[in-house]
């Protein structure tokens, strides 16, 4: 086993508008990327038929176009329906994986759409409070005290 390192060896990648660390294995490497867990990556490196083993300073480019086709199209390469993270979009009804600024963009309009048509969950997001049915009354008080009142 040799501990030379390979000359086209790189130790950030830059993939999707996001920085990736070169020295970890590729399914590892490729959960920096916003919205890839390590499941879907897992998947995402045997639908492009990427070997795991390798570090992700090893890949090739061709090997980068692969891993980001799958990642911009999942559908086409017969990932199923429910292992992805945006299912049946409220505008176009579209299965889709959203990543990188997108997810953030998506989830930024699901908030406003939800605090426009003055939805529970948008106005507790509006108004900095929990969302899903938790206790605040002697939890979460940091920032804004909120629950019982002694005075």
């Amino acid at each position: 086993m040799a501990l030379m390192q390979k000359e086209d060896f790189q130790h950030i990648l830059r993939i999707l508008n996001t920085n990736v660390d070169g020295r970890k294995k590729v399914m590892f490497a490729l959960t920096a990327i916003t919205g890839v867990g390590r499941r879907f990556s897992n998947m995402l490196c045997k639908k492009a038929e990427v070997d795991m083993n390798k570090r992700a300073g090893e890949l090739t480019n061709e090997e980068i176009e692969k891993l980001v086709g799958v990642l911009s199209d999942p559908l086409n390469f017969r990932i199923p329906k429910w292992f992805l993270n945006r299912r049946k979009d409220m505008k176009d009804g579209k299965y889709g994986q959203a990543y990188s600024n997108g997810l953030q963009a998506s989830l930024r309009d699901d908030l406003e759409r939800l605090k426009k048509m003055r939805a529970h969950r948008g106005l507790r997001h509006y108004w900095g409070l929990r969302v899903k049915g938790q206790h605040t009354k002697t939890t979460g008080r940091r920032g804004t005290t909120v629950g019982f009142d002694r005075s």
